[in-house]
C-alpha cells in the first residue's frame, strides 16, 4: 500500500474523536491528507477518550491537516452546515466515511423507542443524510470514494432475533451502499466495511469490559483495510460489502497477529459474518 496515495484528498469522516473513525483519519493523515473530523464531543467525556480537537491535534501530528466541527448527524442543518465549512476551507471533499453509530443490544421489550430512534436517526437516517450532503461535491472530485461502518445484508433471522432494532439501524446503513452503488456508478464509489473480529473500542470496553477487549484486535486493522479500499479507482471498486481481513489478504498482508490486542486470547467474532 502506497504511502501518499491519500495526500491532498480531503476525508470527511463522522464519529471521528475516537475508535475506528479516528484511527482512519490518522493512516490518511500519514498520507498527507485533510481530515474534517465531524463528531459531537467537543468537552471531555466522563467515560469516553477524546474530543473534536484532540482528535484533530493527533491528525495534524501525523502529518495531516485537521478540522474539527461539532457536528450531531442527526441535524440536517448541522451537516449541510459542516459539510459547506469543509468545501470553503479545504476546497471540497474527496472521501466521505459514514462511521458514526449507535448501538443497544436489547430484544424489543428492552428496547424504549427513545433508544430505537436514536440508533436509527444516527445510523441508518445519518448515513443517509451525509452522503446526500456530500454528494454534490464528491461527484466533482477525481476518485470519490464512500464507506459506510456496515455489515454485509442477510435475511437470515439469527441477524435479527436478539436485537431486531439495531440490525434494522444498522442494516438501513448498509443499504444505503446497496443503493447508491448502483444510483452513482461510475461517479462514485460507495462500499462496505465490518470487521471480523470484535474491534478494541470505547465502545466495547464498556459492554464487555477488559476481558472483551482483550480478544479483540486494534482500531488500526479498520484503518489499514479502509486505506486500501480508499485508493482503488472508484470506477472499479463500488457496491462491495468488504471484511476487514479479507482486504488485507488482498493487498498481501498475510500475517494479522500484530493487530491483536492479546495475542495470547482467542479472538471475539462480530456480528453479522458467518464463522
Amino acid at each position: 500500500m502506497a504511502g501518499t496515495q491519500l495526500a491532498n484528498k480531503t476525508l470527511f469522516i463522522t464519529g471521528a474523536s475516537r475508535g475506528i473513525g479516528k484511527a482512519i483519519a490518522l493512516r490518511a493523515a500519514r498520507d498527507g491528507a485533510s481530515v474534517v473530523v465531524a463528531a459531537k464531543t467537543a468537552e471531555p467525556h466522563p467515560k469516553l477518550p477524546g474530543t473534536i480537537f484532540t482528535a484533530a491535534e493527533e491528525i495534524e501530528a501525523a502529518g495531516g491537516r485537521a478540522l474539527p466541527l461539532v457536528v450531531d448527524v442527526r441535524h440536517e442543518d448541522e451537516v449541510q452546515g459542516a459539510v459547506a465549512k469543509a468545501v470553503e476551507h479545504f476546497g471540497g471533499i474527496d472521501v466521505l466515511i459514514n462511521n458514526a453509530s449507535a448501538i443497544s443490544l436489547g430484544g424489543t421489550l428492552a428496547t424504549s423507542m427513545k433508544r430505537y430512534d436514536l440508533m436509527h436517526q444516527i445510523n441508518a437516517r445519518g448515513t443517509y443524510l451525509c452522503s446526500q450532503a456530500c454528494l454534490p461535491h464528491l461527484l466533482r472530485a477525481e476518485n470519490p470514494h464512500v464507506l459506510n461502518l456496515a455489515p454485509p445484508l442477510s435475511m437470515d433471522a439469527k441477524w435479527f432475533r436478539d436485537h431486531v432494532a439495531y440490525t434494522m439501524a444498522k442494516y438501513g446503513m448498509s443499504m444505503c451502499v446497496l443503493g447508491m452503488a448502483e444510483e452513482f456508478r461510475g461517479k462514485v464509489a460507495f462500499n462496505a466495511l465490518w470487521p471480523r473480529t470484535m474491534i478494541a473500542t470505547a465502545a466495547i470496553s464498556m459492554l464487555g469490559g477488559d476481558p472483551m477487549t482483550r480478544r479483540s484486535r486494534t482500531v488500526e486493522i479498520m484503518a489499514d483495510a479502509a486505506h486500501a479500499i480508499l485508493v482503488r479507482p472508484h470506477a472499479e471498486c463500488t457496491g462491495n460489502f468488504f471484511v476487514d481481513e479479507d482486504v488485507l489478504r488482498e493487498e498481501g498482508v498475510t500475517d494479522l497477529a500484530g493487530y491483536a490486542v492479546d495475542p495470547s486470547q482467542e479472538l471475539l467474532l462480530d456480528s453479522f459474518l458467518e464463522p
